[in-house]
């Protein structure tokens, strides 16, 4: 599944559409767009950034600050929802016979997790960031072992989530030689998981989404 098709799709349906999943989908597919113009001209960066903004127009939610989540609570909701609507079983599908290999290598991949960069900045020690390092990879091998398709989701964007800090924030050159290897791997897994993430939207249009964030003022 790609912009296109989704993009045919959604015009033909979203007379029918609730407002706030209007507009998230169409917010959505406007980066999923510019990301696959970005892959075919080789940049992996820009890609990987407009993927992850897709993705976040997808699943953001305007919440009470009194009741707001973490990051990572909000993925792991957010990617429950999506496994409970997901009947055919393509996110297990996606994990297990496409991205099985490249998940493990990301979990073993410590430039992408934060708390080794907490460590470079001073504020853990070095056989603490190890630790959290060796607990981590033992949750997911744990979920991967007995296929919990949302814990390994939620473990895997939070080293996306990582990835996605140094990029935005100014923490990476652009092209770098040095970050080639996470850029591939996370741009090849959101390139396929947020088209499937708008998919299920779609699929399931009369479900409560929430309103999305910055709604369009006239």
């Amino acid at each position: 599944m790609d912009y296109e098709k989704l993009k045919a799709r959604q015009r033909a349906e979203r007379h029918a559409h609730h407002p706030n999943l209007g507009l998230r989908v169409h917010r959505a597919l406007s980066w999923l767009n510019r990301a696959e113009q970005l892959a075919t001209e080789g940049d992996q960066d820009g890609s990987f950034v407009f993927l992850w903004i897709a993705f976040n127009a997808a699943y953001a939610t305007e919440i009470d600050d009194r009741y707001r989540l973490s990051e990572q609570d909000s993925f792991r909701a957010f990617l429950q929802k999506l496994k409970d609507l997901d009947h055919p079983g393509r996110i297990e599908k996606l994990l297990w016979t496409e991205f099985a290999g490249s998940i493990r290598v990301l979990l073993d991949n410590q430039y992408v997790f934060q708390d080794f960069w907490n460590f470079k900045n001073g504020t853990l020690t070095e056989d603490e960031w190890k630790r959290r390092f060796a607990d981590a990879k033992k949750v997911a091998q744990l979920a991967l072992a007995s296929r919990d398709s949302v814990t390994v989701l939620s473990v895997v964007m939070s080293r996306i989530y990582t990835l996605r800090n140094q990029l935005v924030h100014g923490g990476a050159t652009w092209n770098s030689s040095v970050n080639r290897d996470q850029i591939r791997d996370c741009s090849n897994l959101l390139g396929k998981l947020v088209p499937l993430v708008i998919e299920i939207m779609l699929d399931n249009a009369t479900t409560l989404w929430g309103d999305a964030c910055y709604p369009v003022v006239e």
